[in-house]
């Protein structure tokens, strides 16, 4: 009996120290935004690397989105959606485009690269990238991106000023809307 409360124990306390050593040290989150993020080397959709276009010219509006979150029908695809058809988050001095959290999913890759090319290169007209390593979890400090869809901006001074991974909500939508002006 004591041998096995020992071993459940240990158990727990492995589990614990194994999800702490896959967050960054500092987890950022809106209460510690602006900071400093650097250009992530990324992947094209094809697999070959990349940074991402436009950086320290315009502002970046990022969607960064785990397909599982997009498949299961998250909310924030259809604020997407609103934004693309609105164009409430467009001006000369931002630049949209889509990251693909494929670290945080086990959907086959051409079955991602097929939706990729159909809803955001055809549909939206934007670029899409491949974080296949969960480069800008680690670098950017972005805490748990699981099953999420996360709209970011990051400034042409290459600081991340804003990110949202929750569902929006009415008011976190008019509050984005808000925000994004000043970078449009």
């Amino acid at each position: 009996m004591k041998k096995s409360i020992f071993l459940l124990i240990c158990a727990i306390a492995a589990s614990v120290m194994t999800a702490s050593a896959n967050e960054p040290e500092a987890a950022q989150t809106m209460e510690t935004l602006p900071h400093k993020v650097e250009n992530p080397d990324l992947c094209d959709m094809k697999g070959n690397p990349v940074t991402l276009p436009h950086w320290g010219e315009k502002h970046l509006l990022i969607f960064f989105v785990d397909p599982d979150s997009y498949l299961g029908g998250n909310k924030n695809k259809k604020f997407a959606d609103e934004l693309q058809a609105n164009k409430r988050a467009e001006g000369p001095n931002i630049y949209g485009l889509g990251i693909v959290n494929t670290a945080d999913t086990a959907i086959f890759p051409k079955l991602i690269r097929a939706i990729v090319h159909k809803r955001v290169v055809k549909e939206a007209g934007a670029e899409a990238f491949d974080d296949r390593y969960g480069t800008l979890v680690k670098e950017w400090g972005l805490g748990d991106c699981n099953n999420k869809f996360a709209i970011m901006i990051v400034s042409k001074d290459g600081e991340l000023v804003y990110c949202h991974k929750e569902e929006f909500s009415e008011e976190d939508k008019e509050q984005f809307y808000q925000f994004v002006e000043a970078y449009k």
